[in-house]
């Protein structure tokens, strides 16, 4: 898909009283520069919004300002208000009447805005920026000061977004979930404290990434991670048919309570990097291309023996460095009942990784957060904002997209869909890339094959 390019303006055909209109201009204010544009501009704004809220108190009392009138109500001063606008501030006297009827609709009472400032600093703070760095910039830019405090209460207003966001229904069935945490500093009550923000990423039944949801903890139990799954039960999720994570503490006992029939998944490329961290450089390379005879092995009873010919062969070295890989055979097993080109879909978790690795680019200019909401805000702000790179980033057709939409089924056409329909294929590398054609039948059959077969009555899957 091509590059989106915002619209540039056509100015319309120059007219003669258009013409007549710039020289009066040029004239009236001297203009010599572009800043003396911007200045004639604010001068003309502001006086046209002066001479509508007088016309708009004309009308509302029924004559006009030096007129005589038996009326009850007249005209009662003026109250100087200041106006932000895309070309700077200026003040305006808004004009008053006895029995404080008068509601003007061009500069309505408490707006003192009218320069869309709101969805500036919204997309600034998606891009990663500070709010001290937003105030600087928009001071900078429009010439007037937006108070830090204001920023965090104009990106509060998502708040009830994000809400609705968190709660949206979701598929019935997605054949693979992945979660994973990324961490970051956050302040509370004076402290500085790590927490994790817990990503939940589907695939669902169209082969589409979806972000389900985005959760700020500070520790891992079961009872955490029940809470989190039946959340998604709540939403309408009915079954997983595979979950992939990195050994997140009492993960493995929540799923199996909540999802009993799901295939629990270790991210293989954890459980090597984990391996490893024991072996010395020498003999990093042949280790790795040991450990790479077992999750490549044809099936599950090859895998075995591989695993125990591996052992044996570097147990005297480094006695320690398996014991991880026997303690947790269970989740590494399942990608054995796939082929080998299924099995790349969902054996590590580089996916949600990717993810992660965004969401850390865009808040790499705030080292600490002032609260877990702001932190909240941030990251769903950059899902948004992630979602719209990938889908106009000009890589090919079928190159993966975030699924962000507020409530599946309901959107407008065009609005939230940042993605491209696969026609199936084979998951990424680290770029997030997806390779279509080639195994999009082995794998979306296999899958949607299962599908079916959870939908059959007193079905069971293996």
């Amino acid at each position: 898909m091509a590059n989106r390019k915002k619209e540039v303006y056509k100015p319309k055909p120059m007219t003669e009283g258009k013409r007549n209109l710039i020289q009066g201009l040029l004239q009236e204010y001297d203009i010599q520069s572009a800043d003396d544009i911007q200045e004639a501009l604010k001068d003309l704004l502001s006086g046209t919004i002066q001479d509508m809220l007088e016309t708009e108190m004309d009308n509302h009392l029924g004559y006009d300002r030096y007129e005589r009138s038996g009326e009850s109500n007249y005209r009662n001063g003026t109250k100087s208000k200041t106006v932000r606008s895309k070309y700077g501030e200026f003040k305006v006297d808004v004009p008053q009447d006895r029995q404080s009827s008068f509601e003007p609709e061009v500069l309505p009472k408490r707006q003192k805005d009218i320069s869309s400032i709101d969805d500036k600093i919204i997309s600034m703070y998606a891009k990663g920026m500070t709010t001290r760095q937003i105030s600087e910039t928009i001071e900078d830019i429009y010439g007037f000061e937006i108070s830090e405090g204001m920023v965090s209460d104009i990106t509060d207003k998502l708040l009830p977004r994000i809400e609705e966001w968190q709660n949206r229904p979701l598929s019935a069935i997605y054949p693979i979930v992945f979660i994973d945490a990324v961490h970051f500093s956050v302040r509370d009550d004076g402290v500085i404290r790590k927490l994790a923000a817990y990503v939940v990423l589907g695939i669902n039944e169209d082969g589409m990434k979806e972000v389900l949801s985005i959760i700020i903890g500070e520790n891992e139990s079961s009872k955490y991670w029940l809470s989190v799954l039946n959340s998604l039960k709540n939403r309408g999720v009915q079954d997983i048919l595979i979950l992939c994570s990195d050994g997140l503490t009492g993960l493995k006992d929540a799923i199996s309570t909540a999802f009993p029939k799901t295939e629990q998944q270790r991210c293989i490329v954890h459980m090597v990097r984990n391996t490893l961290k024991y072996v010395a450089n020498k003999d990093m390379k042949s280790f790795a291309k040991d450990l790479k005879t077992i999750y490549t092995a044809a099936d599950e009873e090859a895998a075995r023996k591989q695993l125990k010919t591996v052992t044996e062969k570097w147990s005297g070295q480094y006695p320690s460095a398996m014991n991880r890989w026997h303690d947790n055979w269970d989740a590494i097993s399942p990608i054995f009942k796939f082929s080998k080109e299924v099995r790349t879909a969902f054996y590590t978790t580089n996916a949600i990784e990717s993810l992660n690795s965004c969401y850390r680019r865009l808040n790499k200019q705030r080292s600490v957060f002032p609260s877990s909401q702001a932190l909240l805000k941030a990251l769903y702000l950059g899902t948004f904002e992630i979602a719209k790179k990938w889908g106009f980033s000009g890589r090919t057709e079928g190159a993966s997209r975030i699924l962000c939409t507020p409530e599946r089924g309901k959107r407008p056409a065009g609005s939230y869909r940042n993605e491209i329909i696969l026609s199936g294929g084979l998951l990424w590398n680290g770029n997030i890339r997806w390779s279509l054609q080639n195994a999009c039948g082995s794998f979306w059959t296999s899958m949607k094959e299962r599908i079916a077969m959870t939908r059959m009555p007193g079905s069971s899957r293996c």
